[in-house]
Order: C-alpha cells, then structure tokens, then sequence
C-alpha cells in the first residue's frame, strides 16, 4: 500500500546501491524487504521479514551478483508480514516488486488456480507475477506487461525483471508514484526521487498509465496506447545533509528543532521584506472572484485546513469548507468554476488526495497544492504550487512540515484578505510584522523541554488521555492527539472543550491526563469553565497557555508557558509542547520514533 521500489540496471553489480536506496525507502514501509538480481540467466531472490539491516545480513553471508536488480521495503495489505509474503514475487521466469492494491487479485488467482497454476504467497502482487509468466509463452516481455495491465483493477507502480532477458527492467504505473533516474551506463526505477538522489539528480516521473523500459544505456517511455513517448527530465536537490541526523537520537528530534529554521526559510521565499508585502501571485482565480475556498486533506494535513479555515473566516470574506480527502471523492460534489480546490499533503503523493484533485481537474475547476515536494504527483497535477520549504521529512510522524502547512496557509490567507480588500493596509501590515517575530518565538519554545520531559512520565500508565481546545486551538488538539497516538500506541482523543457536556465528559475518571489548549484569546474564559468540568471529575490537568496571569485552581497538574504571539499565529506555538509531549512519551516507552508500527510516511494507495 506504501510501499518503496526501487531497480537498477547498471554495468556493475547493483545489490549494495539497492540496499542502500530501501535504506532510504524505508519511510513508506518496513514490514518486510527484498531484492532479485539476474545473474547468468538465473534469477537470484533474496527476503527477509522485518527491517532492511536483516536483509543486509542476509547479503553479507550470501551476496547476490548480476548488474541488473530491483528491491522492495514492504508495508503489508494482503497477507502477514513474513518471509513469503515479501516482495519481490518471483516465478522461474520473472520477479516483481509492486507497490499498490490490486482490487481484483481474488479474482484473478480463482482463475489462474483453475488453469493449474500454483501460488507461493497470501499476496495480491504474485498475480502480477503468475500473468506475466504465462503471457510470456507467447509474447515479448513489454507486449506481456501491457496485456497483464489491462487485466488488473487498482492501482500499482511495478518494477519487473525476466531470466532470459537480462538487460532490462520494466516500470509501470497507475495511481501509485514511480520515478525514474539517469546516470553514465546506470538508470534506475524508483519510488520516488529521494531514494534515487544518492545516484542521480536527473529524474523524470511516470504518469498514470505509462511504462518504461530500462537498460544500462537507454530509457524508453510508452503511453497506455503502446505509444513510445518523450518525458521531460528534472533536475533535483542534492542535498544531503538532510539524511543526516548529526548530534540527534532520531529525525523526529531534529525536525521539530528544525522548525524555528524552516519557518524562518518559509518566511523568506513568501515575504519581502523591503516592499513590505507577500510574494504571490499567478493565482489560478483572479482573488476578488473567488467565491469559495474548499480545503482537503487526509491525517496531519487535514488538521491543517482546520486551523486555515478559521483564518480564512478571519481574514477574508471568503467562505472555506474542509474535507478529508477519503470522503471528498467519494461524494456528490457540486462544482463551481469560482471556487479554488486546495489540496494539502507533505508528501504531494497522497493516494486519496490525488484522487480527488483528478476529479476537480476532470470537473475544469481551479486547484491550488500546498506540497513539501515540488516534483511530486500533486504539485505537477495542480493549476498552482506553494511550496512549504521545509526540506525533506524522514520522520514517520510529521512535525516540521505541519508547521510548513499551517505559515503557507496564513501567509496565503493573508494575503488574499489585502488583494480582496477585506484588510485595510494598517491591519495588514501589523499583520505581516508578526510573522517576523514566529522563528524567534518557536526557539523560545523549546526551553519547555525539560518540563515536558517530566510531564511525560505522567502518561505512562494512563489508560488514554483527552486533548481540549476551542477555536483555532481545535485542531491542534486533535492534532496532539494523533501525534501521542502515532508515536506511543497510547490511546488518546481531541476535541473541542466545549463538545465536553455532549459525551467526552464520560470518559473523565480519577487521574486521567487531559492537555487543555487555552491561548489567551477571546474562548480563555469559557476554556477555563470547561477545565473546571474536568477537574471537578478528577481529570489530571495539563494547562497549555501564552497567558502570562496566573491560574487561581491549585488542581492543574502542570502549567506550560509558551511565548505570546498575535491569536491568529498561537496554533503554531501551541503546536511545538505536544510535538516534544508525544515524542517523549514514546521515549520513555522505547517504541521506534521514526518508524512507528503499521504506520509509513507516504500514503500512496486508498
């Protein structure tokens, strides 16, 4: 489902370049991992369960020769995470790695079963493997590949190897990413470009429906039509050091304290500073005829457009509507060539928000993406891309690029509010000096760490915990709710603190840690009541605020103390204690902080 592939066909051995490229694949998924080289017509399979460091041992005592070899880190959806079930998926003639679902694997199994063909694996990929082989008694490799396509109901990117035709690797795609890299007398199949920059920063992508045919020496693109075709070719980032965790445990820690530089950097592509003004423009809708702002996203990012739409309310006289993207594209949407679809994903590889931007394009409205990855499907599908500059995310559990959503999001709010008119120039111009104060504010945070450490103490044996905020607080606290979920398996709730009496409420026992989310903004007061509700039924309290007045209860557990920064921006502060809450929890539980379980960081399938 959130697989990572990868192939290479090179002049030299290409088992430790693949091991190093799942190394770095890993983020989309570590169940299980695998590879197949050829070597003297003969297709040589190597599995493991469990992370690529065991498939490296595996090597090490039995190394696979042959200059030409596709690999798999595997997060599993038809069947167990076990040797077997991993990728690639070989028969005598060929091997496959696949990441996707194939929706009418069942299907197509019955029938292979009925003509006497017999299956290794729980998978849906071996069909993939089983067509390809009996189709090639008859036919070439490509001419095999595309009659398997059109029996396949899904979405997949595939890498495929064959014994007797050992200079050449097939990719295809449909719904799920696949990259494809250039070097001297090397090309390479992958994922995306991240694993492939160590090798090469000249990139092309796939689209839906195409396939390419990789030797040594040369690349070949066809359409779905047979049709061979030409792909531009991209020129990426290099940059290394982001694979670098330097003087830190995990990504995870690095990228939240990357966060008061990242902001800073955002700052800096968005704002000029001498006009005084925001740097964008080319908006697919002319802004005073934009009727409707409809924001969509799935997960992190869907909080995102939570808090964007109470800053769209704000700002503009624009109305906003949010939607997860799993729900977006499966309802009756009215479509409105006035309104501006903007879709949010740190990835740009998100399978449900893909979709539903497909739909918007095949409706001939206007889309906007907001992407860490300026290559990605989403960025290159969309009318208009804002970057977030947050530079690459390895952490599974997103943090920095968050933070790169919600200041894209204000700074867009923001300034279509001047555009429209809906800010006069003074409001405004407060408005942007604010922003200059952020990068500072969010060091400043940080100083909480210490106490936060020893607030973490306090969840570990919670039987779960309730996150409350009202207003833009809302969704950061559903958003310190996933984080605690994602990291440390704890079971934990967001919600509006007012929502406390209708239900939640119930759930309030002696002892049970409840993070309260109270800037000091015009919802303080009623904030305050809610918490009284809570501590009235024994709640443990922890009192997140920019309020510098001191509380009156003595039954708050813990006060924590973030810089003040104009209401419209706390979100972002508010943010960084629940970052540093989650990760330290999960610390102290020993759990994986990059990798948690069942969980991978590029959502590539529905």
């Amino acid at each position: 489902i959130m697989c990572g592939i990868i192939g290479i066909a090179s002049n030299k051995p290409v088992s430790i370049n693949i091991i190093n490229s799942l190394k770095k694949l890993e983020y989309r998924g570590y169940d299980s991992a695998g590879l197949a080289t050829l070597n003297n017509n003969f297709i040589d399979e190597k599995k493991c369960s469990g992370r690529v460091v065991e498939l490296e041992k595996i090597l090490f005592k039995s190394p696979s020769n042959g200059n030409i070899g596709i690999g798999h880190v595997r997060w599993a959806t038809h069947g167990v995470p076990n040797i077997i079930n991993a990728h690639p998926h070989s028969s005598e003639e060929v091997s496959v790695v696949h990441n996707g679902i194939i929706e009418n694997s069942d299907e197509l199994k019955k029938d292979l079963e009925g003509q006497g063909f017999k299956f290794k694996s729980q998978t849906d990929t071996e069909v993939i493997t089983v067509l390809v082989t009996k189709l090639l008694q008859n036919s070439k490799p490509l001419e095999s590949v595309f009659k398997t396509l059109k029996k396949l109901k899904g979405s997949f990117a595939l890498g495929i190897i064959f014994r007797n035709y050992s200079d050449i690797i097939i990719g295809a795609r449909r719904g799920s990413p696949l990259a494809v890299g250039y070097s001297n007398e090397e090309n390479y199949l992958g994922s995306d470009s991240y694993a492939l920059k160590s090798m090469t920063n000249k990139i092309s992508y796939l689209d839906d429906g195409e396939l390419c045919v990789l030797t040594k020496n040369n690349v070949e693109f066809y359409d779905v039509n047979k049709k061979k075709i030409n792909k531009k070719i991209y020129t990426v980032s290099d940059d290394e050091n982001i694979s670098d965790k330097g003087d830190y445990k995990n990504f995870m820690s690095k990228e939240i304290f990357e966060q008061s530089e990242t902001i800073k950097k955002c700052l800096s592509e968005y704002t000029d500073s001498l006009k005084k003004d925001i740097n964008i423009y080319n908006f697919p809708i002319e802004p005073k005829k934009i009727n409707k702002i409809i924001l969509i996203g799935c997960g992190t990012a869907y909080h995102s457009c939570l808090v964007a739409k109470y800053w769209l309310e704000e700002l503009t006289t624009i109305d906003a509507e949010i939607d997860i993207a799993s729900e977006f594209r499966y309802r009756n949407l009215k479509f409105n060539s006035n309104n501006l679809y903007i879709f949010v994903s740190q990835s740009g590889e998100t399978a449900d928000t893909a979709a539903a931007l497909d739909i918007c394009k095949k409706n001939n409205v206007k889309t906007c993406s907001i992407v860490n990855v300026v290559e990605s499907t989403i960025a290159r599908n969309s009318d208009w891309v804002l970057p977030i500059h947050a530079g690459p995310e390895i952490g599974v559990a997103s943090t920095k690029a968050f933070l790169g959503q919600l200041i894209v999001l204000y700074i867009l709010a923001l300034k279509l509010s001047t555009i429209r008119g809906d800010t006069d120039k003074k409001i405004y111009s407060i408005n942007l000096n604010n922003l200059k104060k952020l990068p500072e504010a969010i060091k400043n945070t940080f100083k909480l760490e210490s106490e936060i450490q020893l607030i973490a103490k306090e969840f570990l044996d919670a039987k779960g915990s309730m996150f409350l905020g009202r207003g833009n607080s809302f969704p950061i606290a559903l958003e310190g709710a996933l984080k605690l979920k994602e990291l440390s398996y704890l079971h934990a709730e967001g919600y509006p603190a007012g929502e406390m009496k209708h239900g939640p409420l119930a759930l309030i026992e002696e002892g049970l840690p409840v993070i309260v989310i109270a800037p000091k903004d015009k919802y303080y007061e009623k904030t305050l009541s809610n918490t009284q509700e809570v501590i009235a039924r024994g709640g443990k309290i922890f009192f997140i605020t920019d309020n510098n007045k001191r509380l009156l209860s003595t039954n708050i557990r813990f006060r924590l103390k973030v810089p003040h920064v104009d209401n419209l921006l706390s979100p972002l502060l508010l943010t960084i204690p629940l970052q540093l809450l989650a990760y330290h929890v999960a610390l102290l539980k020993n759990c994986d902080i990059d990798k948690p379980r069942n969980l991978a960081k590029s959502v590539t399938v529905e």
